[in-house]
C-alpha cells in the first residue's frame, strides 16, 4: 500500500517545521518530520545504532539506512494506531532529503502535491535560522557559517527534487507571508486537489 502524501519542501528556516504541525493539527492530516524521527530513536536497536555510526563522526546518515528507519517508524505508528493510512494523509517534512531518498520512496509514498516553501532572500533564511537556533537550544545552528553551508546542501542536494516531482505537482508558496496565509494556500490546494 502506497502512502497518500504531501511534501513539504523548501530551504533551512522556510518554515516547514512550523507549517508540519499546523497541518498536524487538522483531521486526517498525519505529518512526519524526519528530525523529529531521529531525534525519537531508540538508540539500543539495531537502526539506532547505525545511527549512531553515523551521526557520532559527524556524517549524515546513509539515505538507505534513513529509508530504513522511516519504513520502521511508520509502520510502527501503523502499529499503534496512530497514523492510519487508509484515512489518513502523511505530511512530511525533511524526507525525501535528495533525488536517492526520492527514488527509494517511490514503491512507499503516493505524492499528491509537494508545496515549495520559496524565500527569495537568503539573508531572511540566515535570520531566521539564528533566532530559531536560539530559540530552541540548536546552538550548532546559531554559527552563521554551518546555516550557509546548510543552505547550499539544499540548492544542491535537495531542491533538484522540484524537478523530480515537476510542475502538476509543485506549488511553489511564498514562505515569506504570515504563516497563517502559507497554511491557508497548502490548505486550499489539499482541499481543491
Amino acid at each position: 500500500m502506497k502512502y497518500r502524501t504531501y511534501l513539504l519542501l523548501g530551504a533551512p528556516g522556510s518554515g516547514k517545521g512550523t507549517q508540519g504541525k499546523i497541518l498536524g493539527t487538522i483531521p486526517r492530516l498525519f505529518h512526519l518530520s524526519m528530525g523529529d524521527v531521529f531525534r525519537a530513536l531508540d538508540t539500543r536497536t539495531p537502526i539506532g545504532k547505525k545511527f549512531i555510526e553515523f551521526s557520532s563522526r559527524g556524517q549524515l546518515v546513509p539515505d538507505e539506512v534513513t529509508m530504513e528507519l522511516l519504513r520502521a517508524h511508520i509502520g510502527h505508528l501503523v502499529g499503534i494506531h496512530s497514523f492510519k493510512p487508509d484515512i489518513d494523509a502523511l505530511v512530511l517534512d525533511g524526507v525525501p532529503r535528495n533525488l536517492p531518498q526520492a527514488k527509494i520512496m517511490k514503491d512507499m509514498i503516493d505524492v499528491r502535491k509537494v508545496f515549495h516553501l520559496s524565500v527569495s532572500d537568503q539573508e531572511q533564511l540566515v535570520t531566521r535560522i539564528r533566532k530559531r537556533a536560539l530559540k530552541e537550544n540548536r546552538f550548532d545552528d546559531a554559527n552563521e557559517e554551518t546555516i550557509r553551508l546548510r543552505l547550499v546542501t539544499y540548492e544542491n542536494e535537495s531542491k533538484p527534487l522540484l524537478d523530480f516531482y515537476g510542475p502538476k505537482k509543485v506549488l511553489t508558496i511564498d514562505a515569506l507571508q504570515p504563516p497563517v496565509n502559507v497554511v491557508r494556500d497548502i490548505v486550499t490546494a489539499i482541499v481543491e486537489g
